[in-house]
């Protein structure tokens, strides 16, 4: 599995029009990616007389590529600020 290790900032407002406060800005930050390795299930791809051989995640639905290919996210960090807060 490769797994992306990514970062959340979530940023609140309270406008007129919607008086209850409201995500208006959200940033993803990737901090570390670990690779899964080769992929263990290529698929060979022929059209006409020309054969290519390609890792699964560029040919397969998720629920059927290999274990190297799955892609994880993980949240580390999730940070919600207030617009108030930031000034």
């Amino acid at each position: 599995m490769t797994i992306h290790v990514v970062d959340i900032d979530y940023t609140f407002h309270t406008c007129p029009a919607f008086a209850e406060p409201h995500i208006y800005d959200t940033r993803r930050a990737v901090i570390d990616v670990i690779p899964g390795g080769p992929c263990r299930t290529p698929v060979t791809i022929r059209c006409g007389d020309t054969t290519a051989v390609v890792a699964c995640h560029r040919h397969e639905p998720a629920d059927r590529q290999c274990g190297a290919c799955r892609i994880i996210v993980t949240q580390h960090t999730i940070t919600t600020r207030h617009l108030a807060e930031a000034a």
